[in-house]
């Protein structure tokens, strides 16, 4: 196991080496400074990660993501508290992600976490990716959860037909892509599955009257996935929990 994970981690080392030595076209200097100070985040929830008690432990559901996963808190925190918390950080790829998994999911000691990631990879927020470096830092985050005795959902990436940021970049069908092989890989390891796309798309996009700027949910959107992860978190609990290896 720990071959396999020392191989998939250096399959995301390329996309984090270069997002470190390169400049983001079409960031602001702000962000790109914050990429050099704090590539991967870690100083976002430090704080508030000790804080976090032993309570709710035993149904304690960590959310680790991106945008989508931090805009969720933003706009409809009530959907939170203290065995349900927020670890999204806007912009973030699964490099990033994977980087501060340890102190923002494995140490809060939940019960389960919810993985969503893969939109900014696909717009190459942090450098090129390709769609195996992808599946390979989510399957690196699963093989971690399990390692540390927590249960999984695997989150498909919400529908887009265009990324604002990224003009005439075609996403939807990659998004679709990934999504099939994020249920399959579920599936395979016995993960529970978290369909959002299902519930928010219109044909390839983003339903309309669910979003403020076809990538992102408005609270009207995340009332859509409200009941999708409800689903997922009672499945996913009535699992048995892996048992944590040794360290």
């Amino acid at each position: 196991m720990m071959r396999r994970m020392m191989i998939l981690l250096s399959a995301c080392l390329p996309a984090a080496a270069f997002a470190q030595t390169q400049g983001t076209p079409g960031k602001p200097a702000a962000v790109d400074e914050r990429l050099h100070q704090d590539w991967a985040g870690l100083g976002r929830y430090q704080k508030a990660n000790t804080t976090v008690t032993p309570a709710g432990a035993a149904r304690r559901v960590v959310f680790i993501g991106d945008s989508i996963t931090q805009g969720w808190f933003d706009k409809v925190p009530t959907f939170f508290g203290p065995d349900r918390i927020d670890r999204g950080i806007g912009g973030q790829t699964t490099p990033q992600m994977l980087l501060r998994f340890r102190q923002d999911v494995i140490d809060l000691k939940p019960a389960v976490v919810q993985i969503m990631g893969g939109t900014n990879d696909i717009a190459g927020n942090t450098g090129p990716m390709t769609a195996e470096q992808t599946q390979a830092n989510i399957m690196m985050m699963c093989d971690l959860a399990r390692a540390n005795g927590i249960r999984v959902i695997v989150a498909s990436i919400p529908p887009s037909a265009a990324f604002s940021w990224r003009p005439g970049l075609e996403v939807s069908s990659k998004i679709e892509a990934m999504n099939v092989w994020l249920k399959a890989y579920a599936a395979r390891t016995g993960a529970t599955y978290a369909d959002y796309w299902g519930a928010l798309h219109d044909g390839h996009a983003l339903r309309a009257e669910l979003t403020y700027d076809g990538v992102h949910p408005n609270e009207r959107g995340y009332a859509v996935m409200a009941p999708v992860a409800e689903a997922a978190i009672k499945a996913a609990l009535a699992r048995p929990g892996p048992k944590a290896r040794a360290r």
